[in-house]
């Protein structure tokens, strides 16, 4: 469990790091270099437009991955989204700016960019998987937190990579070529990656699945028919995670920089900080749900999100780096007491022969809720020069939505076995 769960951790973390490292330059440069005929906030949103993209092709590839992984295991999953996520994220360092190429740069950003989110939407189904069918029942949202911990270490990697050209680099370098040495380093954690997965076997229930012949023919077709229902509100269970984290990674980078004066620097450390507190508390949140449950933890967290919005925007407003960075962990952890289970509660919910194909699309499909749109929400919401209390409403509006798909949602959490000495000695 211990193999499994390092190598899951450290896939997810690589690929995270490819999409996060392209969220990051879209708040920082993208804007300029690829959409210079646009005002600065046109340019912004239209940066953020193409960082969009990569959600909407995140079901896509949650599709065609869970395909591959229902029919032919979890296993094969890992190796191709992996290796896929890695060579657009090198790609897209090599595209020449607007000043180079004109209208083409920006489509090659957006052909790149997709298939970014084609791969990631496979990641996260095999890698939960691979760990959450070897896993004990009792310690399942344990073992399965590790891939959930891979996405702060890829944020922590791509701006710790970022701060470090940020600071060392001068403005005209760093947006000339010192931006795109994250996309170019992508490659050989790519690489490191498939290494360290080649060791990896297939998990016993599909094993079993393909000796009994009971594999799903057409697993897209099985979820669509018999578990619709489930799909949708998963979706709009995990909307409210996906907003919060890029509101706080994508969409105020852009407003502290941009609106607030905040330097790089200080935005990125604030930012980075939070982060690192979300993924040490990760292992701990999911101690705790396999102890009292999945849903009450969803609940809890969906509440919190919902209570801490307004403030989290207001501390972010007064530009105090401490007070910023309080606003976003608050808000982090509200994120964590939900996701922390999620990588053991969503296979759960589905049987094994449609489990990487259901749970990696309503997964994903949650990223276009939350995720795809909340940057470009946030900076059309932030006008005027008081506090962007629009922004706090929005996200208020999504942790509700959440809350309210949680609800209708069943617990999962296995049942203890009783033990058979007991109860004869009882009776």
């Amino acid at each position: 469990m211990v193999r499994l769960a390092a190598a899951s951790l450290a896939g997810t973390a690589i690929e995270f790091y490819d999409f996060f490292v392209y969220g990051t330059a879209a708040a920082l440069v993208l804007g300029p270099l690829f959409f210079p005929t646009f005002s600065p906030v046109a340019g912004t949103l239209a940066a953020f437009g193409t960082f969009a993209i990569g959600f909407l092709s995140r079901p896509l590839g949650s599709v065609l991955f869970g395909h591959i992984g229902d029919r032919y295991g979890r296993r094969p999953v890992m190796f191709a989204s992996l290796a896929l996520t890695g060579a657009a994220t090198v790609a897209v360092g090599c595209v020449p700016s607007y000043a180079t190429l004109g209208v083409t740069a920006p489509l090659l950003l957006l052909v790149l960019r997709f298939l970014q989110g084609l791969g990631l939407g496979g990641e996260w189904g095999g890698a939960v998987l691979l760990t959450v069918e070897h896993a004990p029942e009792r310690r399942r949202a344990l073992w399965a937190s590790f891939p959930q911990i891979g996405p702060s270490v890829g944020f922590l990697l791509a701006n710790g990579v970022m701060l470090a050209l940020s600071a060392g680099l001068s403005d005209a370098q760093f947006r000339e070529w010192g931006w795109r040495v994250p996309f170019w380093a992508a490659g050989l954690l790519a690489a490191g990656g498939l290494l360290l997965r080649t060791s990896l076997t297939e998990t016993p229930q599909f094993r079993e699945l393909a000796e009994t012949g009971k594999r799903a023919s057409a697993p897209l077709v099985e979820v669509a028919r018999g578990h619709w229902r489930l799909v949708l509100l998963t979706a709009g269970a995990l909307a409210v995670g996906y907003a919060i984290f890029y509101a706080v990674s994508t969409w105020a980078l852009a407003y502290g920089t941009d609106r607030l004066g905040v330097s790089r620097t200080v935005m990125l450390v604030c930012i980075m900080a939070a982060v690192a507190v979300k993924g040490v508390v990760t292992p701990f949140a999911a101690m705790l749900g396999d102890r009292v449950g999945r849903r009450p933890m969803c609940l809890a967290g969906c509440a919190a999100a919902a209570l801490w919005m307004f403030p989290m925007v207001g501390l972010l407003h007064t530009a105090r780096p401490v007070l910023m960075f309080l606003g976003f962990t608050g808000a982090l952890l509200a994120f964590i007491t939900m996701f922390a289970v999620v990588a053991a509660y969503l296979p759960e919910l589905y049987e094994p022969r449609v489990r990487c194909t259901g749970a990696a699309v309503g997964y994903n499909l949650a990223g276009v809720v939350g995720g795809a749109l909340t940057p470009m929400v946030a900076t059309a919401a932030a006008g005027g020069s008081g506090p962007p209390w629009g922004v706090a409403a929005y996200l208020t509006a999504i942790a509700l939505l959440s809350l309210g798909c949680f609800a209708l949602l069943p617990e999962t959490l296995p049942k203890p076995v009783a033990d058979p000495a007991l109860e004869s000695a009882a009776v």
